[in-house]
């Protein structure tokens, strides 16, 4: 599913073309998405003018003088700019009209998105319980540290728990442990302070470049302008299962955790 540089991508591209323009009409026409459309939606964003456009964790809030506009992209989700009155295709959900003449098409193949307003996105039931961003200050590794005291789950699950720190997904989990030198099934709670350091320096890292690279090349997943994303052509051990470590040359390993493959390098991951 698109994660947070996928969804970041999606921001810094339609964040220009948004901002400052009025809503002049909302056309929805499946509500039927992973939660219903919220009813309200329509009548509050129409009219409104785009303040900012921001990112929490993997949810994209449109803010206006009205509210905001909670988006998640789901599994398979992806936002475009087209002219106003373009046709839509099939998976095409809803548009939002701009008095520039564009719109901010979603489109959506498995339906697993979402649509909310909000007046106080912050106390969202969506939003609410989340951890700190992990490119923010509140992320660092004595916070890090901290939470994870006593804590028996693998460190893999547990710097993937959206209530510790949000948006470090599968792939980037798998990469950033690599970075750090963590083995992914290490007890969370038996890793030291200094590691913990490395390990928040990798995720930033990781993340970082993947934004830069304008996200993972997922098979459903495409940014504002249509284009695929190409970071996993240089992803260090996901999907490499066998294929030669490049620091020491030895056998990439996977294994499954939570339901998700993990994929590490037993020489180099302690």
């Amino acid at each position: 599913m698109p994660e947070l540089p996928e969804v970041e991508t999606s921001r810094r591209g339609i964040e220009p073309i948004l901002v400052g323009r009025k809503i002049t009409d909302v056309v929805i026409r499946e509500r039927r998405l992973r939660w219903p459309v919220s009813p309200d939606v329509d009548s509050h964003l129409t009219g409104a003018r785009v303040t900012s456009v921001e990112r929490r964790a993997k949810y994209l809030l449109i803010n206006t003088t009205n509210g905001t506009a909670i988006m998640h992209f789901g599994m398979s989700g992806s936002v475009f700019i087209v002219e106003r009155g373009t046709p839509a295709g099939v998976h095409d959900h809803f548009d939002i009209g701009f008095d520039s003449g564009k719109a901010l098409r979603f489109r959506d193949p498995r339906r697993f998105g979402s649509l909310h307003w909000s007046d106080d996105p912050a106390s969202h039931w969506l939003l609410k319980n989340l951890g700190p961003e992990p490119l923010g200050d509140a992320f660092d590794g004595d916070y890090l540290w901290s939470r994870s005291r006593g804590r028996r789950v693998a460190v893999k699950q547990f710097i993937m728990n959206a209530a510790i720190v949000v948006g470090v997904g599968n792939i980037y989990a798998s990469e950033s442990l690599f970075m750090a030198g963590i083995n992914p099934r290490r007890s969370a709670g038996r890793i030291a302070l200094h590691r913990y350091v490395a390990l928040v320096d990798a995720i930033r890292s990781v993340l970082d470049k993947a934004i830069r690279a304008g996200g993972t090349t997922l098979r459903d997943f495409h940014n504002s302008d249509g284009e695929a994303g190409y970071f996993q052509q240089d992803l260090e051990v996901y999907g490499r299962d066998g294929e030669a470590c490049r620091r020491c040359a030895k056998p990439i390993s996977v294994i499954i955790q939570g339901q998700r493959s993990t994929f590490y390098c037993k020489h180099c991951q302690r």
